[in-house]
């Protein structure tokens, strides 16, 4: 399966699609994740150790060494140097989303495909409404040593390749109520959830690599806390004075539900042991000391295909809608003339 990824918020935010051997996606439907596994693939061609400037040619424009290099930082920049048993494979998968989306920029000159300017700055103002301030977009565009002009640009033509799929094959990309339930009965197990806690904590870290001497003073500090709890104070305004855990300590400590597994081994195991309404004592963790408190409890149970069913159908839709993407640029891929010069 090959992507074509949006090339701004891919360089910009780290953001990438599939190679062309990659996995089907997953779909998440609430707790349940659905996934199909990838074919199997032959091994790919040797990519020599030094790229030459020019690594293919597409109905005669060049696709050079820097585009790929451009694309590979990316990719690193999300998941890490490449590794070196998978360098074949990515690079052979690059280049074949490289020479795709050559193929839908130039029919999108063929079509004379054209976006409104507003809906370019629309969506650059979305770009740097990703980042805390004007100073951070503009720092990062420096490092990656781009201009908001070529931003635009890339915006520009992202979204007019975007307008050329959507007129191509929306017509196609059709669901029925049927597919979704035939769907949802041969997959039921993915829709299965298991036992589920509401809780919130109170977690008094500890720092990384910190001596006997600072954990044994962080247990100090959460015993202290404790005893204010077992006294009766607000716990959620003691979460909010003493946790120092920055996703829950301003919501009062509150985790929401959270399933078997979720969470690491001892507060998992505390979690689950506690009746809704019950307060721990100190839970050691990696992390620090935590006290918790059981808010609410679920039963497992299974999702219902009335309650999943929105969800079902965006996933089909999304696969259906990669399925003619594909087709529409192998239809390209066929009638143009690519060469392959690595």
């Amino acid at each position: 399966m090959r992507a074509f990824p949006l090339i701004v918020a891919a360089v910009l935010c780290g953001c990438t699609g599939s190679s062309s051997e990659a996995a089907a996606p997953a779909a998440v439907a609430g707790d349940a994740v659905v996934s199909q596994s990838a074919t199997a693939i032959q091994a790919p061609a040797p990519v020599p150790a030094e790229l030459p400037d020019v690594l293919a040619r597409v109905n005669g424009d060049a696709i050079g060494k820097a585009d790929m290099e451009r694309a590979v930082q990316t990719l690193e920049r999300a998941n890490g140097p490449l590794p070196r048993e998978q360098r074949d494979r990515i690079l052979r998968g690059v280049l074949d989303q490289l020479i795709g989306h050559q193929l839908l920029v130039q029919e999108v000159h063929t079509r004379n495909v054209s976006v409104p300017e507003s809906a370019v700055d629309a969506r650059i103002a979305q770009i740097r409404a990703q980042f805390p301030s004007e100073a951070e977009f503009e720092q990062l565009l420096a490092a990656r040593k781009l201009t908001i002009d070529q931003v635009k640009s890339d915006a520009r033509q992202d979204m007019a390749i975007g307008k050329l799929i959507d007129d191509e094959i929306a017509p196609r990309v059709v669901v029925k109520p049927e597919e979704v339930a035939d769907f949802y009965a041969k997959n039921a197990d993915q829709f299965k959830q298991g036992d589920a806690v509401r809780a919130s904590h109170i977690l008094i870290g500890v720092p990384k690599g910190a001596d006997a001497a600072g954990r044994a003073e962080a247990r100090t500090k959460a015993e202290q806390v404790l005893e204010q709890v077992k006294a009766g104070n607000d716990f959620a305004a003691l979460a909010k004075q003493y946790s120092s855990d920055p996703g829950s300590a301003a919501n009062g400590g509150d985790l929401g539900f959270f399933q078997q597994g979720e969470m690491v081994g001892p507060f998992n195991d505390a979690a689950f042991s506690l009746a809704p309404g019950a307060t721990s004592e100190l839970v050691e963790t990696e992390f620090g000391f935590h006290i918790i408190r059981v808010v609410e409890k679920k039963p497992g149970r299974t999702i219902s295909l009335e309650e999943i069913q929105p969800k079902v159908r965006e996933y089909l839709e999304q696969m259906k809608r990669q399925e003619e993407t594909d087709a529409f640029v192998d239809s390209l891929r066929a009638k143009g003339k690519i060469e392959v010069l690595i």
